[in-house]
């Protein structure tokens, strides 16, 4: 409270709002709180209308929750009463992870709740994650997974009877036991070990009716797969590998729902893409690996920079991977102009209308081990 009578007047209402909403869960970032407070400093304001709707702007209220904000809104500036007890509880303070910034503005037009259409709208909102129906077909992806999985040839050689490479040194303990003969040639070979993984998930409005899905089919993946990386990917950039690895899936998919903070938003990927190839330690980690993105490609506006990413993402990888729920067979082409630029730099284009689809594109590349 002292920090808050340190700070101008005008200032105070419009943080003790923002903290309003906080403490009614509704998720709302620092950087949020400072564009309220520098829009409605530019608008004047001209009235409590041009308040609401720099609040409306700013501090991104997901469709759902528009009632419960504007109620608030009421109830703080005018003084009226709530309808009804809002849910209680001070949330702790979301923590972003390694968030890119968004391309140029758009106007921000309404997102379609039906979840059909690409916006370029940024809705931060907290988004709770349950179970999608589909346990038997991850059930079995676990146990199959271990073997199935696509595998490398490393630098390490481990003894082989059928190995390329002599090994001198198992020959001659051979050779010990004969008085010198060396009977037997020992032989080494390189040691196979799983190629890594990194996935990619798209979170926009248009996938929602997907997402239980595909972070249910990546939490087990994280748990049989010995090195994988796992990305949101929205209007902003999260790495989710952490929270994803806790063995039990509800406790993992209650801290990715924190975690990640532009759920059902807009459609940034290639921005996204090219923000990821710009930090050389997420770069690395589709050096040599397996990628697969989980999207239906859905790019708002120009696709140019979708396409200079994915072209860089091929070149890094070992195989690139597109999983889509737009896909309705093994004959499916791509019909949108974003999909139809990327399609020469994709290795294999398939299915996301199922955890078993999901499974399937996967695990249905350890043919091409190396």
């Amino acid at each position: 409270m002292t920090g808050m009578t340190a700070l101008p007047g005008p200032i105070r209402p419009l943080l003790a709002f923002v903290d309003l909403l906080r403490r009614n869960r509704f998720a709302v970032a620092p950087e949020q709180g400072l564009d309220f407070i520098r829009a409605v400093g530019l608008l004047g304001p001209s009235g409590m209308t041009a308040i609401h709707r720099a609040a409306r702007a700013t501090l991104a209220p997901s469709p759902e929750r528009h009632g419960d904000f504007d109620a608030l809104f009421r109830a703080h500036f005018f003084g009226h009463a709530l309808e009804g007890p809002g849910p209680s509880g001070q949330d702790d303070e979301i923590p972003v992870g390694e968030d890119v910034d968004g391309g140029p503005g758009e106007q921000p037009d309404e997102p379609s709740e039906s979840g059909t259409d690409a916006t370029g709208l940024e809705l931060l909102a907290r988004r709770r994650l349950g179970r999608a129906g589909e346990e038997e077909a991850l059930a079995v992806f676990r146990r199959r997974a271990p073997d199935m999985l696509p595998r490398r040839r490393s630098h390490r050689r481990v003894a082989h009877h059928r190995g390329r490479f002599p090994d001198l040194r198992r020959t001659l303990r051979h050779a010990v036991r004969f008085d010198g003969e060396a009977l037997v040639l020992a032989h080494r070979r390189r040691k196979p070990v799983q190629r890594r993984i990194l996935l990619l998930i798209d979170i926009s409005g248009s996938m929602k009716a997907r997402t239980d899905s595909c972070l249910g089919f990546a939490h087990s993946l994280a748990q049989v797969a010995r090195h994988v990386e796992i990305f949101t990917v929205g209007t902003r950039l999260t790495r989710v590998s952490r929270p994803l690895r806790h063995r039990h899936r509800d406790a993992a998919l209650s801290r990715v729902s924190s975690r990640v903070v532009d759920w059902d938003g807009g459609t940034r990927l290639g921005d996204s893409l090219a923000a990821f190839l710009s930090i050389p330690r997420f770069a690395g980690f589709a050096r040599g690996a397996l990628v697969v993105i989980i999207s239906d490609g859905l790019e708002r506006g120009d696709h140019t920079a979708m396409t200079t990413a994915v072209r860089s993402l091929s070149q890094l990888a070992w195989r690139l991977v597109w999983l889509t729920p737009l896909a309705t067979g093994d004959d499916w082409r791509p019909e949108t102009r974003a999909l139809q630029s990327v399609a020469p730099f994709i290795d294999h284009l398939g299915q996301a209308d199922s955890a078993a689809a999901l499974c399937r594109g996967v695990i249905g590349h350890a043919r091409y081990e190396r």
